[in-house]
């Protein structure tokens, strides 16, 4: 995996083409099956984990915190801090009546509480998990700038924000000297397709910025799993996925991705992951796994080389 590394623009961070997404830890993996899947996929020549502050708090019992909680244990255990690129995310929800905080004061605060949690005295790419219009653009990259001359932080990065804000965020860094995001994490898949391309791709392209997409495989109903109305029946969240996803142009996708991953003999999801690895500006999609045969999906979807009309047939199916 050594010469597939990716340097993410003109910085010192260099990953493998894709990122493991720590949302199921504390959720659809216990603690030591984190460890066995983060042993894993660093195994397999991988090495980098993006979380967040306040994952899994959506869990009964779970307060936040538990998904960065666990990787902190796994990487005292192991000693393997500097193999691993580190991402996490401040400002998200802890609970679904609150309102996203990236005010410098919770900044401040919670990059403590994530360092604790992670054992680590730095973080790779500290990210805007969710963007407050209340809060000037401003007074958070002037918090980053303090975090990253106190070394806590490297580099900076944004998810959830609008093309407007991620723009004026982009020209204060630039008017006031300012850390400035590196990154973008988009939700973008083959099916939620339109916003991406329609907001950000040009502004991406101009400023140089690196795309590392959530949702890679739609929540899992790319992954090839969803073939009848039943299936939906059998997993924790399959009632949300079949109204979200499961219409015609989502039939039409899944039909297209097995007709394909049958062709190439892989699994739909490495061809979900292939086709975002194809798209022009993506850097690493995020992409999640509860068993070690998932990270093989991961493995297949670097080393695809998908021709040309196979990529037209993606394109055409998913066309929105």
């Amino acid at each position: 995996m050594e010469d597939r590394k990716i340097r993410i623009g003109n910085t010192n961070l260099e990953i493998a083409p894709i990122i493991f997404g720590g949302n199921v830890f504390g959720w659809t993996l216990n603690e030591q099956q984190s460890y066995s899947i983060l042993d894993n996929f660093l195994d397999l020549g991988f090495n980098c984990v993006d979380t967040a502050n306040n994952y899994s708090h959506w869990v009964d019992g779970n307060k936040g915190g538990e998904s960065e909680t666990i990787i902190g244990n796994w990487l005292k255990s192991r000693g393997n801090r500097t193999s691993i690129i580190l991402m996490t995310k401040v400002g998200g929800r802890f609970n679904y009546d609150t309102t996203p905080d990236i005010s410098a004061k919770n900044i401040k605060k919670e990059i403590e509480n994530s360092l604790s949690r992670l054992k680590t005295d730095y973080i790779d790419l500290y990210q805007t998990h969710y963007d407050n219009e209340s809060t000037p653009v401003e007074e958070t990259l002037r918090a980053y700038e303090d975090l990253i001359k106190e070394g806590k932080v490297r580099y900076i990065g944004a998810s959830n924000i609008s093309k407007e804000r991620f723009q004026e965020s982009l020209t204060c860094s630039q008017q006031e000297n300012l850390p400035k995001y590196i990154s973008l994490q988009p939700e973008y898949n083959l099916f939620d397709r339109e916003k991406y391309e329609s907001e950000y791709a040009d502004l991406i392209k101009k400023e140089d910025i690196a795309v590392i997409p959530y949702y890679s495989l739609a929540s899992g109903f790319l992954t090839g799993k969803y073939t009848s109305d039943d299936d939906f029946k059998n997993f924790t969240r399959g009632e949300g996925i079949q109204k979200r996803y499961w219409n015609e142009r989502g039939q039409r996708i899944l039909k297209t991705l097995k007709d394909v991953s049958d062709e190439y003999n892989t699994s739909p999801s490495a061809i979900a992951l292939a086709w975002l690895l194809s798209r022009p500006g993506i850097t690493a999609p995020i992409a999640s796994g509860s068993k070690e045969i998932h990270l093989q999906s991961f493995v297949d979807a670097i080393e695809l080389e998908l021709r040309s009309e196979t990529l037209q047939k993606l394109n055409q199916s998913s066309a929105y």
